[in-house]
């Protein structure tokens, strides 16, 4: 999947989606958004300014509108969470 095509920028509908591994060193094809399952916090590394952020308190069944490249296996307590494109 090449991230021009289900790029952050895109105004459509999401088109794909995958279960995320937590992993300080994985990094993904930029997310359109994450869905958390399972609430707690979510820290990840932002696509576009490489900042390492975590969102606390993220209860279950959130859709975080967020390009991320990684969900950090480090402070990340919530859990099914999923990659959307």
């Amino acid at each position: 999947m090449a991230a021009s095509v289900y790029g952050s920028h895109s105004s459509s509908s999401a088109g794909d989606a995958v279960a995320v591994t937590k992993s300080d060193t994985t990094v993904l094809v930029h997310t359109r958004a994450l869905f958390v399952g399972g609430a707690g916090n979510v820290a990840v590394r932002m696509a576009h300014g490489q900042n390492t952020v975590t969102f606390t308190g993220v209860p279950a069944g959130a859709l975080l509108p967020i390009s991320v490249d990684k969900v950090m296996e480090t402070n990340t307590t919530a859990t099914n969470i999923v990659a959307v494109w």
